[in-house]
């Protein structure tokens, strides 16, 4: 079981940067496919970017291609989410999940950090 805490969002004007990370604990974190999804009232869960467990693949959602990057340091059980270039569609609470490699149908999920972008 891991235990997954995010940080690092907030208030940011449009075009601005936020760089957000989640901090894991309790278990083998590089045996951990990693994503970030977004949510807003009303609306589903959105994956956002996904790293396999050693970082050497990467996935993004077409709307922060080019925008947003993800990495992660399995040293340090944490990963990263690099905003750039926010949009206010970007406005959402954003999650960190894990997946064990081996059981991909297994989710953990942190409480979430909120992300505002105003126009």
């Amino acid at each position: 079981q891991v235990q997954l805490v995010e940080s690092g969002g907030g208030l940011v004007q449009a075009g601005g940067s936020l760089r957000l990370s989640c901090a894991a604990s309790g278990s083998t974190f590089s045996s951990y496919v990693i994503g970030w999804y977004r949510q807003v009232p009303g609306k589903q869960r959105e994956l956002v970017a996904t790293i396999s467990s050693d970082g050497g693949r990467t996935n993004y959602a077409d709307s922060v291609k080019g925008r947003f990057t993800i990495s992660r340091d399995n040293a340090k059980n944490t990963v990263f989410l690099q905003m750039n270039s926010l949009k206010p569609e970007d406005t959402a609470v954003y999650y960190c999940n894990a997946k064990p490699v081996y059981a991909t149908y297994i989710n953990y999920w942190g409480q979430g950090t909120q992300v505002t972008v105003s126009s």
